[in-house]
């Protein structure tokens, strides 16, 4: 019967588990905790002082900078952060916290679970390719594409969150990012592997279809090399910008079929390195999918004709453009995590709900196109169409367009993020300005808005105060007021006519 361990953690606390290998990954061993509330990692190999440093101001001071502040708890489900460091029979060993049961297959396969999946840890790459989700996954299992985009919401919250503490993730992938698209949650792990400024590198250099070119064209160098280029902020942002195609289009933004060498592993290091190109570059189309050389299980994702990465929606279309064209080869060029969380921010009120019930991603992008269409189904929406068009007041009192717009269906609410430009939807929010101030509804062929929360809620061409359980009529060209205060918002309402 295997014993257990009984240790003293860096944190001074007491840290137990049972002395049997459970899980091993590319650098660490996992024992399980008796009671199966934490696992402790060895990493393989002696302790050497530049590990025991990155481990010990990961779990110490970048731990207390990010969860002992106000807001804190928030991270607590978007990082799996080891919470201690050990060392046992000359090996340094790091305390995580056990992942949320979200995180675990529930049903598994389609075929009574012929993988044997089910109970197993959701990484990220069992949900990244149309392959995989076609052939082996549950229905069950695979959420919608609303919740696809509300996953790519919190892998960039989190990301951005390292990134403003300095950090970069060593590993950035979709074998390090769990993912729930039942729920819409995502958490980021093996965390004891970032880099930490002024602190030696992890012996990491990262997962096939992550790696930045620029490590890539440089991976034969020495990395004590200056011109050898190792994991960094600006190697996340590559990472970050495929996840995000890779969650949403279910393809891989550079593996199309232009051959560049006849050596395979040449022209691999070719393709993801010094010769990269986007699949959907707008003036070379060399390096397209060839539809001839696409299984059945990849369609519709791989026809980028059918489904191109313009069904993303105008702000997130924006930068994937940028990161897999000049963003390639200018990583200064690549959009932040901050900038893919403000456009996943504007995506999500873009949704449309698809009026096919059979409609397998069951939402879609309103493309600021005059007739709505479901990109998947290619159902259209039929009847009116509510957009509304956001404004906010500066210090001239003037309102100006805030490249923001909202779509309206039954039962979509209003935050207080929609009625003031100074109130961000993120970990900030308090508790009040999470509440609901709004809802619209569709009755007798008429769509109202009913105030729930808005005490300055006017209708602006007849100064008519619209009363907190009142609602109101919306119609083309009617002008709203949100909020008085200083970033209020006024609504311009615009009808699509389908």
């Amino acid at each position: 019967m295997s014993k257990i361990v009984s240790l003293k953690a860096s944190d001074g606390s007491t840290v137990e588990f049972i002395d049997e290998i459970k899980a091993s990954g590319g650098m660490k061993d996992v024992y399980f905790s008796p009671n199966k509330d934490y696992v402790v990692a060895f990493f393989r190999g002696d302790a050497d002082m530049a590990t025991k440093e990155r481990v010990a101001v990961i779990t110490g001071t970048y731990r207390d900078r990010i969860f002992n502040q106000v807001g804190g708890d928030y991270w607590k489900k978007l990082f799996c952060w080891p919470t201690a460091m050990v060392e046992y029979q000359g090996k340094i060993g790091v305390v995580v916290p056990f992942y949320d049961p979200e995180f675990f297959f529930k049903i598994g396969s389609r075929n009574n679970d012929m993988l044997q999946i089910k109970g197993k840890e959701k990484e990220g790459k069992w949900f990244a390719s149309a392959n995989n989700r076609n052939k082996f996954l549950d229905p069950r299992e695979l959420g919608d594409w609303m919740l696809q985009l509300k996953l790519c919401l919190m892998i960039s919250r989190a990301v951005r969150r390292m990134h403003s503490a300095g950090l970069a993730h060593s590993d950035l992938s979709y074998r390090n990012v769990l993912i729930d698209p039942s729920s819409g949650r995502a958490c980021l792990i093996d965390i004891d592997g970032l880099v930490v400024p002024g602190k030696y590198p992890p012996d990491v250099v990262g997962t096939p279809d992550f790696i930045a070119p620029e490590c890539v064209a440089t991976a034969h160098m020495d990395k004590h090399d200056p011109n050898r280029k190792l994991p960094s902020i600006v190697t996340d942002r590559h990472a970050l910008a495929v996840l995000i195609y890779m969650y949403l289009l279910f393809r891989h933004p550079l593996r199309g079929d232009k051959v560049h060498a006849a050596d395979a592993q040449q022209d691999e290091e070719l393709t993801m390195g010094k010769n990269a190109l986007f699949i959907e570059h707008p003036t070379d189309d060399s390096n397209r999918i060839k539809l001839a050389n696409v299984k059945p299980a990849e369609l519709p994702w791989k026809d980028t004709s059918k489904i191109p990465y313009q069904i993303t929606g105008p702000y997130l279309s924006e930068l994937i453009l940028k990161a897999f064209t000049e963003g390639l080869q200018d990583p200064t060029a690549r959009p932040t995590a901050d900038e893919w969380e403000n456009a996943l921010v504007k995506s999500i009120d873009l949704l449309q709900p698809c009026s096919n019930k059979a409609c397998e991603q069951k939402w879609y992008i309103f493309d600021n196109k005059t007739k709505a269409v479901c990109p998947f189904c290619k159902t259209p929406f039929s009847g009116p169409l509510p957009v509304l068009n956001l404004y906010s007041s500066r210090k001239d009192a003037n309102f100006r367009p805030d490249n923001h717009r909202l779509m309206v269906y039954t039962n979509q609410s209003l935050f207080q993020w929609h009625i003031n430009r100074n109130i961000v939807p993120n970990e900030r929010l308090t508790d009040e300005q999470k509440k609901r101030v709004g809802y619209f509804v569709y009755h007798s062929e008429i769509w109202y808005l009913v105030n729930e929360g808005m005490p300055d809620l006017t209708e602006v061409a007849t100064k008519t105060p619209i009363p907190i359980g009142g609602k109101v009529a919306l119609e083309d060209g009617k002008q709203l007021l949100m909020s008085k205060q200083d970033g209020g918002r006024l609504i311009v309402v615009q009808m699509v006519l389908n």
